[in-house]
Formats: C-alpha cells, structure tokens, sequence
C-alpha cells in the first residue's frame, strides 16, 4: 500500500480503536494487527499527532513499577472520526471509480 494512503487510514483506524475505549500503544498495535500492520515508529508520531489537534488526551498510570501512557479520545476526537465516516461514502465512490476505469 502506498505510504501516504496507508497513513491517513492509520490515524482512522487509531481513532476508531479508542473510540471503544482508553489503550496504550502496544494494546493499540496489537488490536491493529488484524487489518494493517503498524509499528512503534508510525504509531508514536500519529499519537502524538492527534494530541497535538486535541483529538486525544494522555494519562499516565503506574504498571509494574513504572508508568503506562494511555490515550483516549476527546470530544474533537468522536467528532472528527464521525466526519472521516462521512466522507467514507466518497472514498467508496472514487475507489468504484477507479475500479470501472482500470478493467474497461
């Protein structure tokens, strides 16, 4: 997959993740896996992104002796993955696009 295509759809696919609730970076990782291989090095810049927009927050909680950053969304957050689900109707409709014109 191209890179600048999959980083868009990264930072969706870890917004709808902590839309089910707060998680840290590898728990986020690892629930990716199934769909889109991501690693430490891509997600920690997206992260850091959407907090910087103020779609995430971050807490810090003890775990084993040390601390665990967890994220979660913010009401910015919910807000802009409702907006990239309404824009999906559209990348639908370009990718049939593309589709019809690439097999004809």
């Amino acid at each position: 997959m191209d890179a600048q295509m999959k980083r868009g759809l990264l930072e969706t696919c870890v917004l709808a993740t902590l839309r089910r609730g707060e998680s840290y970076g590898y728990q986020i990782i690892k629930d990716l896996s199934d769909c889109i291989q991501i690693s430490e090095s891509t997600l920690y810049p997206i992260l850091k992104r959407l907090e910087s927009v103020g779609c995430l927050y971050v807490k810090d909680v003890p775990h084993n002796g040390r601390l665990r950053r967890f994220y979660g969304l913010t009401v910015l957050g919910e807000k802009r993955l409702d907006e990239l689900f309404d824009q999906w109707s559209e990348v639908i409709r370009v990718y049939e696009f593309i589709k019809k014109e690439a097999l004809q």
